[in-house]
């Protein structure tokens, strides 16, 4: 039989007194942190903090349905193919972002993407365009987060593409500066 060569542990011959100090010690701390508590927040709320809460409860971002897009779309009609809200500007009021195309039966009709706002009990309202239509994209992923909209956007290099199957692809962001929003994208990839 061959001995260790490392002597024995502590912890690996425990007894109950050991467990019992343990839980005391424990005990101890959690009853010392529950009296440690820091002092009362002295915090002010900002302007757009204070609008909010003399209002009441939180104004719900603006709804797509029924709005009024920019697109020429004939009798077809538009459709809503996705929407998010988000504080995009900062004021603590949530904007909606929605990606509208034609309701063409087939195909891949071009997108916009369109920011909505709602002042004080009126209607939605566009305020921005971030993708004209006229552009001849189309709208893969979509999404809004950190104040920002982020899309991949699908395109044609030639009238030779047929307009079924996009052949470029741009990774393309938005967000608020000043008075206006402010595009950065990413290199165009030419898909297989």
């Amino acid at each position: 039989m061959q001995t260790p060569a490392l002597p024995d542990l502590a912890h690996t011959a425990a007894r109950p007194v050991h467990w019992l100090a343990t839980a005391a010690a424990m005990a101890g701390i959690v009853a010392l942190a529950g009296l440690l508590q820091p002092g009362p927040a002295t915090a002010t709320a900002t302007a757009p903090e204070q609008r909010t809460a003399q209002r009441g409860a939180p104004v719900p971002a603006p709804d797509p349905a029924g709005v009024e897009f920019p697109l020429e779309c004939g009798a077809a009609g538009t459709t809503v193919a996705r929407h998010a809200p988000g504080d995009l500007d900062g004021d603590g009021r949530p904007e909606t972002v929605a990606v509208v195309h034609c309701d063409a039966g087939s195909g891949t009709p071009p997108a916009g993407v369109y920011v909505l706002t709602r002042t004080s009990g009126a209607a939605p309202r566009v305020v921005a365009t971030l993708v004209d239509p006229a552009d001849r994209k189309s709208v893969e992923e979509f999404a809004v987060r950190d104040g920002a909209v982020f899309a991949t956007l699908l395109g044609y290099s030639s009238l030779d593409v047929p307009r079924c199957c996009p052949d470029q692809e741009e990774q393309a962001s938005w967000r608020w500066q000043g008075q206006a929003f402010v595009r950065s994208s990413g290199d165009l990839a030419r898909s297989a």
